[in-house]
């Protein structure tokens, strides 16, 4: 079998928005220049289309032209290395789906314990935030949580009034067992998060659980987020003004 023949039977099992790259084809080192070669042509051509140097992905076509990619298709070569998970989809990249914000961003941004200067991939700016909590499978949508806390003046499109009206649901839905996770999580989080994370679990009837929280605070130090303390009863507790 030929070098395009090999690429196009390996493709044509592929979902579309899967991003191909020439890790995908199991070959040796001799044909990998061949390999380049004709997934350049063949994006050339219209077959596949090309996300960046290297990268490639199967179009599907809408009403509405050629969607791209998810956007865990276009970076998931920096979540997860050699099968270990080192990052995670989180700020701009999950505020829509957490429903903080109806706005879908082209800044891509990934928590990871080591982080890098931000890069273009295409029409997208893949940025980072440091993470200092060891990243599982099972605490990434608390820590996705938490930053949203984190960055809630930068929500787009929202003010952190809003958008502490929808972590409260957010939050009060959780199973008392990630909320605990959630609290130790917490604590390697700047004060202002660890404040407004305890003024919303009083909030919600879970005051019980916010101890760790309060005794990790400067209480001479004030948090402003202007519209919160119409929403938290306990803002004032936490030195939310």
């Amino acid at each position: 079998m030929n070098t395009s023949d090999y690429i196009i039977e390996i493709i044509n099992r592929l979902p579309k928005g899967y991003v191909i790259t020439y890790a995908d084809f199991i070959t040796d080192v001799n044909r990998k220049e061949a390999i380049i070669k004709a997934l350049n042509r063949m994006a050339a051509s219209g077959k596949i289309a090309k996300l960046s140097k290297g990268k490639f992905y199967k179009p599907e076509n809408s009403a509405f032209g050629v969607l791209p990619p998810n956007q865990g298709q276009i970076v998931k070569d920096l979540l997860e290395k050699n099968g270990k998970l080192i990052g995670y989809l989180t700020g701009y990249s999950i505020y829509n789906q957490l429903g903080l914000t109806t706005q879908i961003s082209n800044t891509i941004q990934i928590g990871k314990n080591e982080v890098r200067p931000s890069f273009k991939r295409d029409r997208y700016t893949i940025s980072f935030i440091r993470q200092k909590n060891i990243i599982t499978k099972d605490n990434i949508p608390l820590l996705q949580i938490l930053d949203a806390i984190r960055y809630i003046k930068k929500i787009p499109d929202s003010n952190p009034a809003t958008a502490c009206k929808r972590l409260l649901f957010i939050i009060k839905g959780l199973i008392e067992k990630d909320k605990n996770t959630l609290v130790r999580l917490a604590l390697k989080y700047p004060p202002a998060s660890r404040a407004l994370l305890g003024a919303i679990l009083e909030a919600i009837g879970n005051k019980s659980l916010t101890e760790p929280l309060y005794k990790s605070l400067n209480h001479f130090t004030i948090y402003k987020l202007d519209g919160v303390k119409k929403i938290l009863p306990a803002a004032e507790k936490w030195n939310i003004r």
